[in-house]
């Protein structure tokens, strides 16, 4: 039986309760139907809908997407899958129009035209994989529409049209009759021609032919109970048009006839009626195509304005176009003063409705209104796309209001979003990196934004150096200007800012406003002021200390920029309050998956170009409804916006396979005080130990200790809470892991701990909302091949965590792209053996590796005799592994242990 998506009221599963379904595009043009949290409050019969409609997904991919065409209502669904659901209804539209589908059934061809996937692309709401959404995408979802149909009524004894009604009542079949109507340029007293016809079979052709009407009547015969069933559509109209019921009184029905402007004016006007009734009517295009119709059109930004500056006036110009050509207000005026009906004017049919025409001059003088004013600003002129129908009230069956930039404004935004074009900035002197294309690139552009008083994104893609193109721009400026930069990061991103400065930009100045780093007091003083370029300090610090906000700075940055996105927090607003010339934001998380978050992040950096709050959950709420609207959206912040994904052509030839990376850490106050009694402790024991096993025994014990406080103090106090704020990785495993659930990515942790992965699984379950996998040493031989086959599945299981003695070798694990070594093994070889469980044959993607390093303790003492080691010799440490570090002397032991912050 075909699939019926009915809401009825059912209990929803505990772990679908505040979570919406959604659609995530995957690479080859398919989608995976998933949950996703959600704060808005569902009922009881969407949480139904929502769960049986996984549960059918489930059971037949291509039975739900064909099913998925024949619901009528969005309301209840997110965007994404409103959105296939929209490709289907469009497949589903299309099937029921073809004449011949009951003479074709399962051999029915649908093709998808041109106009129509272009359509749907540019509709497209902003999606989780909408990287992967181009043409071809939409296609193959298209063949797979075309397959579920033949399948469906290869199977199904009933005919086509019992089929869809079964699927939903309201949809009819087209019949075989056709009407036409077509201009007639040589008679002037019947300017247009009308003519029926209908779609004859034969046994030898696949498709239908096109015959006059009249020939049904020899075909069939006067009498024939065929021809009656042909003709039911006819006679449907005829019982609710005037029109057609006299054709087919006086027999014209069945001959080619001439009409009127005023005949055809009534057929057009009634084309939904014949169209309902079940008759396919192909007309003059002008009557349908926006482009050929009256409208408005208003340009902005035609010159540059005198300064620069989000700020900075541009001009503003509109008229009235017919089909392409200029209309005077005086030819407008003219043709309301004409009779209502078809009228000819400047080579073109254009339909006179006093009320329609009476908006459009409303509407025109408005818009003169504007242009009255000397101009308006680039955030007014980019609102004013965005948000037209709330500017000028419009109805959208009335007239066409395009707004589109003039030159200077059409030129300067498309630099903005065509980085390659952009003149080359510098790295400056003393910058100690050679950037990659993609990245000078960055740089120029975050340069061109700040000169013109832009706020910008850097959105690239995790793994592709945000954090270096920011480096080198403030290393430029730092070459060429006297500027303050704040820079705004979480706590645990302190040790790798500091460390990234220290390598890139040394001569860059930096003073970090945090206690963990200096003694702060409420105001700072002038001279530290004056001796350093960059500050930098967290999110909860901005709540502490008014004078950040006092200050007016050169330059704002925020790193993991969705710490703003909830504009409704005090920290949000604290941030939002911070005055500075120019604005960055720095987030490797799509912000496109939540509009919410997008409005939020834009009310920093360029307040007002997407309204207020208020303003912007309004034009959402309509989104679904006029889809268009996303296209204007996306028009609107893309110029704002430098995403580069590891999947770009012009990216990807610049990147190696595998990207490794160190990722710092920080202790907080609870492993500061345990780490320091440890290393207290392990000094009077050196000193009373006997040379020898008993000292290697403390050595290593001691280290064992030591890595178990930096992983978390639980696990070195033998304790099973493991609570998130106790553990600087724990934080910024959420942040990575974050922003990997994000994109729908995987990974896998690795740790030397077996009583590790059970405490790092539960958490990377709060943060991905999805279960994860766990392989240690107790996992029986045969239920691995179990797990490497369930995360190598289609099915989304975001992570898996194994111990690195069980997993790191044997193990074929591709599905991920992600590697995250919690702990530090400190032999290269078993490290690499366990990253090559990802990067291996069969890999697709670049392959991000982060290795956890806890800044000022021993993790970090080690990996720095690591590195220099690397620079004299191919072999870092031997195989032995830690074994070395026992023969250190007491002196170099307690140097290597003590903490550093």
């Amino acid at each position: 039986m075909p699939l019926m998506l009915e809401l009825e009221y059912a209990e929803a599963a505990g772990d679908t309760k505040n979570k919406e379904l959604i659609a995530v595009l995957r690479a080859d043009g398919q989608f995976e139907l998933d949950w996703q949290a959600t704060d808005e409050k569902l009922d009881q019969s969407r949480l139904a809908m929502q769960r049986k409609l996984y549960q059918q997904y489930r059971d037949n991919t291509e039975k739900t997407l064909f099913a998925l065409g024949f619901v009528a209502q969005t309301q209840s669904l997110s965007e994404s899958l409103s959105y296939i659901v929209r490709i289907a209804s469009a497949f589903i539209k299309r099937l029921a129009a073809n004449p011949d589908i009951e003479w074709l059934r399962e051999q029915t061809l649908i093709d998808l035209e041109e106009q129509e996937r272009e359509a749907l692309l540019l509709h497209a709401p902003f999606l989780i994989g909408s990287n992967h959404l181009d043409g071809q995408w939409i296609e193959q979802l298209w063949a797979k529409l075309q397959r579920a149909f033949s399948q469906e009524i290869a199977a199904y004894e009933g005919s086509v049209q019992q089929l869809l009604t079964s699927m939903n009542p309201r949809i009819h079949l087209a019949g075989r009759v056709f009407f036409h109507l077509v201009e007639s340029k040589k008679e002037a007293e019947y300017p247009f021609s009308f003519l029926a016809t209908y779609a004859a079979q034969t046994a030898k052709e696949v498709k239908s032919k096109h015959l006059p009407l009249l020939n049904a009547l020899v075909e069939y015969g006067e009498n024939s109970g065929k021809l009656l069933e042909l003709l039911a559509t006819v006679n449907k109209a005829s019982e609710q048009s005037e029109f057609i019921s006299e054709l087919v009184e006086s027999g014209d029905i069945f001959h080619p006839i001439g009409l009127t402007a005023e005949e055809a004016y009534i057929f057009l006007k009634e084309i939904k009626l014949y169209e309902e009734s079940g008759i396919v009517c192909r007309i003059p295009k002008w009557w349908r195509s926006k482009s050929d119709s009256l409208k408005i059109s208003v340009s902005v930004g035609e010159k540059p304005p005198s300064l620069l500056g989000f700020d900075q006036l541009v001009d503003f110009d509109a008229e009235l176009l017919l089909g392409g050509d200029a209309l005077s207000i005086e030819e407008l005026k003219a043709m309301l003063a004409e009779a209502e009906g078809l009228t000819f004017i400047k080579g073109k049919w254009v339909e006179v409705n006093h009320d329609k025409l009476g908006e459009v001059l409303k509407a025109y003088e408005q818009v003169q209104a504007l242009t009255n004013h000397s101009g308006m600003s680039i955030v007014e002129a980019l609102r004013f796309r965005l948000n037209t129908d709330k500017l000028l009230d419009v109805p959208e069956d009335v007239c066409e209001l395009e707004v589109s930039n003039g030159e200077w404004l059409e030129s300067m935004l498309s630099r903005l979003t065509r980085p390659d074009t952009i003149e080359r900035v510098a790295t400056g002197d003393n910058f100690h990196a050679s950037l990659r294309v993609y990245q000078e690139r960055g740089l120029s552009w975050l340069y061109l934004m700040k000169s013109l008083g832009l706020g910008a994104c850097l959105a690239d893609d995790m793994g592709l150096g945000k954090t270096v193109q920011i480096i080198a721009l403030l290393n430029y400026i730092r070459a060429n200007k006297q500027e303050k930069t704040l820079l705004v990061v979480p706590a645990s991103l302190i040790g790798n800012w500091m460390s990234e400065i220290a390598k890139f930009a040394p001569s860059l100045k930096a003073y970090v406003l945090h206690p963990s780093e200096n003694k702060l007091s409420e105001e700072l003083g002038s001279r530290c002021l004056e001796e350093h370029d960059l500050f930098i300090t967290t999110y909860g610090m901005l709540l502490k200390y008014d004078w950040l906000r006092d200050m007016t700075w050169h330059n704002l940055i925020l790193d993991e920029a969705q710490a703003i996105k909830n504009p409704g927090t005090k920290q949000t607003k604290v941030v939002k309050q911070i005055k500075a010339g120019c604005k960055i934001a720095m987030t490797g998380t799509p912000i496109e998956n939540r509009l919410s978050d997008l409005w939020s992040l834009f009310d920093f950096l360029n307040k007002g170009l997407l309204g207020t709050a208020k303003e912007f959950t309004e034009f959402t709420k309509k989104l679904k409804e006029k889809p268009d609207g996303y296209a204007r959206l996306k028009q609107t912040v893309s110029p704002f916006i430098l995403r580069r994904l590891k999947t770009d052509k012009t990216v990807i030839s610049d990147l190696p396979d595998k990207i490794e990376m160190k990722t710092y850490a920080s202790l907080n106050k609870k492993q500061i005080v345990l780490y320091n009694k440890l290393v207290k402790e392990l000094t009077e024991k050196l000193e009373a130990a006997d040379e020898g096993i008993e000292r290697k025994g403390l050595v290593l014990a001691s280290l064992m200790k030591l890595k178990q406080i930096c992983n978390h103090p639980d696990q070195y106090l033998g304790q099973s809470g493991f609570a998130e704020e106790e553990s600087g990785k724990f934080d910024r495993l959420r942040e990575i892991c974050g922003t990997i659930c994000e994109k729908r990515e995987r990974v896998l942790v690795f740790t030397q701990f077996k009583e590790m992965t059970g405490a790092i699984s539960a958490f990377l379950e709060q943060v991905f909302q999805h279960k994860g996998l766990v392989l240690h040493g107790e996992t029986a031989v045969s239920k691995r091949k179990e797990l490497v086959a369930r995360f190598q599945g289609e099915d989304y299981i975001p992570f898996m965590v194994l111990s690195i003695k069980a997993g790191g070798v044997g193990l074929n694990l591709t599905n991920a792209n992600h590697v995250i070594h919690f702990d530090r093994w400190w032999n290269p070889a078993v490290e690499n053996q366990a990253t090559d469980r990802a990067f291996r044959i069969g890999q697709l993607k670049n392959v991000i590796v982060h290795k956890f390093i806890t800044r000022g303790t021993i993790e970090e003492k080690i990996d720095q005799l690591i590195e220099e080691k690397t620079k004299l010799s191919n072999e870092i440490v031997p195989d032995i592994q830690e074994n070395w570090i026992t023969e250190l002397d007491n002196e170099q032991l307690m140097n290597l242990f003590k903490l550093s912050v």
